[in-house]
């Protein structure tokens, strides 16, 4: 019997394969090198059309208290997303990540208050489906302010599918829903077989589009 072939070596093409194939790496900590493979039964995503901005955070956002920027520090956000206690961001997944932004797959929204990072989001792109990876806020309302640009730029560039990977309620109070894994891969498949959408075709939109284009709660 033939032994057991080794399984490929981590790359940003298989991370890109996997993403297709609907899966996501994760470590169990910052110091921990092993990678697995993550295709959750139960699926978070963002519906484009269905963020949700309450009036509070459309006061904040009409005020502009942040410079809002595409791709200006990769790098910096990942980095800021993995300064917490747990972290599921390895040295292996980061330097990935880099591979995958350098080729062009990987993005970051950033959030500035003068000349320091407060806030952000960073992400994979393929076809036409964002996949969201991780976010940070060192400012109140920062990630939710994030988030609701990125939503409506997605949106304005043509992308079908945001998956959040997993639910949770911070995500849900903005609009985020949990599917099933089937429907997932039905919605992934259709968003990867609609061509390419290129989240650097447009600038990012301004406060007052983001809000208005929102649900509105109180």
């Amino acid at each position: 019997m033939a032994p057991p072939k080794d399984p490929p070596p981590l790359s940003a093409d298989l991370l890109l394969r996997a993403y297709a194939m609907g899966v996501f790496p994760m470590a169990e900590g910052r110091d921990d090198p092993r990678v697995f493979w993550v295709d959750p039964e139960a699926r978070g995503i963002f519906p484009l059309d269905r963020f949700r901005v309450s009036r509070s955070l459309a006061r904040t956002m009409r005020r502009a208290p942040f410079v809002v920027t595409l791709n200006r520090d990769f790098q910096g956000t990942v980095a800021a997303c993995a300064e917490r206690d747990e972290t599921w961001i390895n040295t292996t997944i980061f330097d990935l990540y880099m591979d995958l932004h350098r080729m062009g797959h990987a993005h970051s929204l950033e959030l500035w208050e003068g000349d320091a990072l407060v806030g952000g989001v960073y992400g994979v792109t393929l076809g036409r489906a964002f996949f969201g990876e991780s976010m940070f806020s060192r400012r109140r309302d920062a990630s939710k302010i994030a988030l609701a640009y990125l939503v409506r730029h997605l949106s304005n560039t043509d992308f079908k599918l945001f998956d959040t990977q997993f639910l949770t309620p911070h995500l849900a109070s903005l609009g985020a829903v949990e599917i099933a894994r089937k429907t997932y891969h039905d919605m992934l498949e259709g968003a990867l077989s609609q061509g390419v959408a290129d989240i650097t075709s447009r600038p990012l939109p301004d406060a007052q589009s983001v809000v208005q284009r929102n649900t509105q709660t109180s």
